[in-house]
């Protein structure tokens, strides 16, 4: 049964090729909605404008492709800052 928990375990092989770290670890995706038709995945990348948000979006559909039986994948870029992990800050 697909879930939220199994959406991010995924998600977790998805690295951002700058840090070298997984989309979740950086924090970066703030919400995961699933239902019977639908996997939405709603982001925030670290940098406005990022050079590479086409390229991580592309890569969490691919992957959301790989676990979603069926389902449609949707990606929402958010319009708010990126807070990095409490790791970051110290």
């Amino acid at each position: 049964m697909l879930d939220k928990d199994r959406v991010l375990a995924a998600l977790n092989e998805v690295i951002d090729p700058e840090i070298g770290m997984s989309l979740p670890e950086l924090n970066m995706i703030k919400e995961v909605n699933v239902d019977d038709e639908v996997i939405e995945i709603k982001m925030v990348l670290t940098v406005p404008f990022c050079p590479l948000a086409t390229f991580l979006v592309e890569e969490v559909k691919r992957k959301m492709a790989e676990v979603a039986e069926g389902r449609k994948v949707k990606v929402v870029v958010l319009d708010e800052p990126w807070r990095p992990p409490e790791s970051f800050r110290k």
